[in-house]
């Protein structure tokens, strides 16, 4: 099953974070409160599930929050949550990241459905990374002449052009294409550009 998925809940006004951890763990969600952005970032460091913050609180607001969040790396999704008249904010952290955002007062199903679609959100990144994972430890198998194939193959070129391109025979490159395969456990060119994508492979050959 992994890892639990858990709704971390920062709002300034206890009333608040009680009536929603009540409304979250009915529904069979486990859920932390915090009653601040500071505390949250001093005590949480999962990185699974997803974060339901009020987006104005004093000492650091909703969208320092989500700044915060995106130094450090946490792959949490963020939902917002905005007061009336609050729409710009709103606009301004889905640009910076947010997954949604529900105006007060929402219902319970408009939040149910938030919190669902940054969970999904939240497991698509774990995915996401387990997989740049895998490739990255795939790709360190390669020799320094196989990168370099692989970095042109990427490019788009074919063995003729990448033979010119490293002063070597298309045989030679042909076989190293075959290693580089082999290595990769792939089966084809579209399969091989995906893993590269997904390690940032096109990046740098040293990557």
């Amino acid at each position: 099953m992994g890892a639990a998925r858990i709704i971390h809940v920062v709002d300034d006004d206890a009333a608040v974070r009680d009536s929603l951890r009540l409304l979250l763990e009915s529904s069979g969600l486990t859920v932390r409160t915090y009653s601040g952005a500071r505390l949250f970032l001093t005590e949480a460091n999962d990185s699974l599930g997803c974060v339901l913050t009020d987006v104005r609180m004093p000492e650091m607001d909703g969208l320092e929050l989500q700044q915060r969040l995106k130094e450090r790396g946490l792959r949490l999704p963020v939902i917002v949550m905005t007061g009336q008249g609050d729409i710009p904010i709103a606009v301004r952290a889905m640009k910076a990241g947010a997954v949604d955002f529900l105006e007060k007062p929402f219902t319970e199903k408009d939040l149910l459905g938030a919190i669902h679609r940054a969970l999904d959100e939240s497991a698509r990144r774990e995915a996401l990374e387990q997989k740049a994972g895998e490739a990255h430890h795939r790709l360190a198998a390669l020799t320094p002449r196989e990168r370099e194939v692989l970095e042109l193959l990427v490019g788009g070129l074919s063995t003729k052009a990448i033979a010119n391109a490293l002063g070597a025979s298309p045989r030679t490159i042909e076989v190293h294409r075959a290693r580089v395969f082999e290595k990769l456990q792939v089966h084809s060119l579209p399969e091989l550009v995906r893993l590269a994508m997904a390690a940032g492979a096109g990046d740098s050959p040293a990557a």
